[in-house]
């Protein structure tokens, strides 16, 4: 439910989200913020710091159910008999050495969509290679593109993770509900966060392709290769972003520096000339002054905030785009808006395990059952 009292985009959908890191997480939140009715089934004693870090776990319950013992798996099995969805993000074939292989649940609930998140997908010869952001996005090829000319960049993992992997299982995930409307049936989604990053440079490899763009960082219009798309330093070392690509645009960001540039603006030969004079400009006063300089314009100039400052800004400010989750510390919404069917504020985190007892009982366990689960070490109430 959202702030208005008004049901979210997803409310109605029944996701069993099994606990894990980074990405699984993530989209899970985001399902969750999108309205569905989302639990997390953590391991009991969750003690990864990755697992329990990152405020990924908010907006939802947790149950602990310990899916090494048959009474906890026939737990899931009960939970996933009228879910819509699963989300999970183990290695492939761990779902099927816990007796839990989605054929075999599909055959028990055939409108279920089993939600799979992999580095290298389900199949294929590193499908059961460890791995992290930085790794998906080098064998992808999107690290390659980022960073100076000298070397490659490490990313925050919001590239192979995040992007190329959250958002990509959440519009599987959604494509499969709908497909599931006309067909009647659910389906697996099997997203791999090397694609997804892969993905993510469609148009750079259309462009490659084309003979517009160069294999090389730097080089390029969109990489910091041209002068009038870059970074810049200022006076108090810190930073302001130029995207100034249309003529109009190039000209404000020139008039408003106060510089003369000869020749034109896409004329290669002159770049590192505009380079030098954009960047001795800059360098006479600071990121805040330039700030100033440039409110009302269109010249594409900004600067570059912390993350500290991103949630403080007007913009930000004016939308609420962020919002204390309980924890006391500014949080980002979960974008998109919609009109009709608002999306929910994201809400506290709770311990592994913390809402166990109370939601199997809302969720047709009777007290015996509960008990008995409890007492045997299949659940666990934190």
């Amino acid at each position: 439910m959202s702030d208005s009292g008004v049901p979210g985009p997803l409310a109605g959908v029944r996701v069993v989200e099994l606990g894990g890191i980074g990405p699984t997480p993530f989209a899970a939140t985001h399902l969750a913020e999108l309205g569905a009715e989302v639990v997390r089934v953590d391991r009991p004693g969750e003690s990864n710091l990755l697992a329990l870090a990152g405020g990924l776990r908010r907006s939802r319950p947790s149950i602990a159910v310990d899916l090494k013992h048959p009474d906890g798996v026939a737990v899931l099995r009960r939970l996933l008999a009228d879910a819509d969805v699963l989300v999970e993000g183990y290695r492939p074939g761990v779902l099927e050495r816990l007796g839990l292989a989605p054929d075999d649940l599909l055959a028990a609930n055939p409108r279920l969509v089993v939600a799979r998140m992999t580095g290298w997908g389900q199949d294929g010869p590193w499908a059961q290679r460890a791995g992290h952001d930085i790794t998906y996005a080098a064998v992808s090829g999107t690290l390659h593109a980022l960073g100076p000319r000298e070397r490659p960049i490490a990313p925050v993992p919001a590239l192979g993770d995040f992007a190329g992997g959250s958002l990509y299982l959440v519009v599987g995930v959604l494509a499969a509900l709908v497909a599931r409307g006309s067909t009647g049936r659910g389906q697996v989604v099997d997203a791999a966060m090397v694609e997804g990053s892969a993905h993510l440079l469609t148009m750079v490899h259309s462009m490659l392709g084309a003979g517009t763009w160069r294999d090389e960082r730097e080089a390029n219009l969109l990489d910091g290769g041209a002068p009038f798309y870059d970074v810049y330093a200022c006076a108090d070392g810190r930073f302001v972003a130029v995207g100034a690509l249309e003529p109009q645009f190039w000209a404000e960001l020139v008039a408003r520096l106060g510089v003369s540039v000869d020749g034109e603006q896409y004329d290669t030969a002159t770049w590192p000339a505009q380079r030098a004079t954009f960047a001795e400009a800059f360098a006479r006063r600071t990121r805040d002054e330039w700030a100033a300089q440039f409110e009302g314009s269109d010249a594409c100039v900004a600067p570059v905030l912390s993350l500290a400052e991103a949630s403080r800004h007007p913009q930000a400010v004016a939308r609420g785009s962020f919002v204390d989750d309980g924890s006391g510390n500014p949080v980002p919404r979960t974008p998109p808006r919609l009109s009709a069917t608002p999306v929910r504020t994201p809400g506290p985190e709770p311990a592994p395990g913390a809402d166990t007892t109370s939601w199997l009982l809302a969720h047709g366990f009777g007290d015996d059952e509960v008990a008995g689960l409890l007492a045997s070490g299949a659940v666990v109430q934190a």
